[in-house]
């Protein structure tokens, strides 16, 4: 039995622990959720269309074509032989003008240039540089989840502090209300701790809407209602190093690669095709013409061979065409280095954020505890009819803003290590 309530114990706590929103888990659903992730099944559906196009260049290619004509002249014997023909009883029509024919025809390619070997490395290199494209879109997403993330944690900190400022004035309306009744203290003095409390109590329903407001949009980010679930902190991370890893860079490498395979793609046109073919036609005429000179009637016939094309034209723009290509090459590396130096820049302003937040998170503990102090004895000095009220107040909202301002701080370091990582993807 024992065992049962143990097991039981630990169940509900994985359970409650897994129900409270983190991080990483937001970003996770966030990407499941944002429409951009359907891309990547497109892109990859669409790549797969285009290669199976690319190998099915190599299959034998048919073609079925009819024709009818009509020519201004025909191939026909010399007068001195049709006479003589002639004389032997022979009666030779010849072609006649009116042709036609019905014609299959299959080519088979044996070498093209490497054009379909071309032209498969851009289809990669195409589906490659947009799923890149929507690598760097759903990244920037985590960015936005993260500010959302960090946000609202930053509420909950507040509002936690502004509860402990709102508890402590109550207690004070309290002790004042009871020295009122002792005559010691005045209306007035009750009158302003109840006004400050009031004030607070506003602070906090602002407050309050806005945490609400950040978790809706969160909510719509994640596709996923929060509720009352707070969200839980994560852990302080060492502050990463080394050489960013963002996918910005990948999309630039596979920019050059898609340019890289349209130059294979432009010197392929250079080359000559080679390939086979057979045509097979049933007409009028035949390829026996002396036939067909004979009789009009309709013959099969038919042709093989080998075929060699080679278009010279390409020569006119390949130099251009490659010179125009490798400009854009130079462009992108030049949008890779304006990249990387703003991600120095960006890193080096995140650097020095995160040394300013420690240094004056180390000093946030003991203004802290001398605020606190200093409003305990002020507490007592008014009991004792030394300070009157607004001094009580003027120390208790110190000591406020000094607990807000610390337990703020603390989730802006917590950030700002973040957003490095973020910056470096490290």
């Amino acid at each position: 039995m024992k065992r049962i309530l143990i097991f039981g114990a630990v169940l509900f706590g994985t359970i409650g622990v897994q129900a409270q929103p983190t991080l990483d888990r937001c970003r996770a659903m966030a990407r499941e959720h944002y429409p951009e992730i359907r891309q990547y099944d497109l892109i990859r559906r669409t790549a797969d269309y285009t290669l199976s196009n690319a190998r099915r260049e190599w299959l034998p290619q048919l073609t079925l074509s009819g024709q009818a004509t009509w020519q201004s002249d025909v191939p026909e014997f010399p007068e001195q032989m049709t006479g003589l023909l002639a004389g032997q009883g022979l009666d030779i029509p010849g072609l006649r003008k009116d042709q036609y024919r019905v014609q299959l025809e299959v080519n088979q390619t044996l070498w093209d240039g490497g054009k379909s070997a071309a032209d498969r490395q851009i289809a990669e290199a195409e589906a490659a540089e947009q799923a890149r494209a929507a690598d760097v879109d759903l990244y920037a997403l985590e960015g936005r989840v993260d500010d959302l993330y960090f946000g609202i944690l930053l509420l909950d900190e507040r509002i936690a502090q502004m509860r402990l400022t709102t508890d402590l004035l109550r207690s004070n309306l309290d002790k004042i209300c009871s020295l009122q009744r002792h005559g010691v203290a005045m209306q007035h003095d009750a009158d302003a701790v109840e006004a400050e409390l009031l004030s607070a109590g506003q602070q906090l329903v602002q407050i309050g809407a806005m945490r609400a407001s950040y978790r809706r949009m969160l909510e719509l980010f994640i596709g996923t209602q929060l509720g009352d679930a707070p969200l839980l902190r994560p852990e302080v991370a060492e502050v990463p190093d080394g050489e960013p890893a963002r996918p910005e860079l990948q999309l630039f490498d596979a920019r050059l690669d898609r340019l890289t395979a349209r130059e294979r793609l432009v010197r392929t046109a250079t080359r000559p095709r080679f390939g086979l073919f057979a045509q097979g036609y049933y007409g009028y005429p035949g390829l026996d013409y002396f036939g067909s000179m004979m009789t009009s009637d309709w013959t099969w016939n038919a042709v093989v061979g080998i075929r060699m094309s080679w278009n010279i034209g390409g020569y006119y723009t390949k130099r251009n065409t490659l010179k125009t290509l490798d400009a854009a090459k130079r462009q992108v590396e030049v949008q890779r280095d304006i990249f990387l130096f703003n991600n120095r820049l960006e890193r080096t302003e995140n650097d020095g954020e995160i040394e300013r937040l420690r240094r004056a998170l180390a000093d946030d503990d003991r203004i802290v505890q001398l605020r606190r102090s200093v409003r305990e004895a002020a507490e007592s000095q008014l009991r004792n009819g030394v300070i009157d009220t607004n001094d009580l107040l003027q120390k208790i909202t110190d000591e406020s803003r000094a607990a807000i301002a610390r337990s703020s701080r603390e989730i802006e370091l917590l950030k700002a290590i973040y957003e490095l990582k973020h910056t470096i993807n490290r």
